[in-house]
C-alpha cells in the first residue's frame, strides 16, 4: 500500500475537501471552503498516493483557546489510527502556536475515538442560532 503522508499546513483546495467530504459525509453539498480556511489556526491533512484521505481544521480564539472542527477520514482509510493520527498532529501544532487548552465538541457515539486522543469529558452549553429569535432552554 501507498505511503500514507500527514502534514500540517499542507497546500489545500477546496475541490478536494469537497471531494473528501462529498466521500465521507452523506448529503454533503460542495462548500466554498476558502472563508473556513482562512480563519484556520492550523488544519492537518493526510493524502495517499496525492489523494487527500484525512483532514482536521483548528481555530483559535487569538489566545489559549483552541477548537478542533470538521475531523473528516476517507471511508477507505477508517479504523487504521488514521483520525488518531490526524488530531495529535493538530494538538501538537496548535500547542507549539501557544494553544493550551484543546476544545471538541462530538456526540456520544464518538466519545471512544475522542478519548483515544487524549480528550476527557467536559460539561459545555450549545445555542441554535439557526433560529431566530434564539431559543430559551432546551431545544427551544
Amino acid at each position: 500500500m501507498t505511503e500514507l503522508v500527514v502534514e500540517v499546513d499542507a497546500d489545500l483546495t477546496g475541490d478536494e475537501l469537497n471531494a473528501l467530504f462529498h466521500a465521507a459525509w452523506p448529503g454533503h453539498r460542495d462548500t466554498d471552503f476558502g472563508p473556513v480556511l482562512a480563519r484556520s489556526l492550523l488544519r492537518a491533512t493526510a493524502r495517499r498516493a496525492g489523494r487527500l484521505v484525512g483532514y482536521v481544521n483548528v481555530v483559535g480564539d487569538g489566545g489559549v483557546h483552541a477548537f478542533l472542527l470538521d475531523t473528516t477520514v476517507h471511508p477507505d482509510e477508517r479504523r487504521q489510527g488514521l483520525g488518531v493520527a490526524l488530531v495529535r498532529a493538530a494538538a501538537e501544532a496548535a500547542r507549539q502556536r501557544g494553544a493550551h487548552w484543546l476544545h471538541v465538541d462530538f456526540e456520544p457515539h464518538l466519545t471512544a475515538f475522542h478519548e483515544q486522543c487524549g480528550f476527557w469529558p467536559t460539561a459545555a452549553g450549545l445555542m441554535d442560532l439557526s433560529r431566530s429569535p434564539a431559543p430559551v432552554g432546551p431545544r427551544g
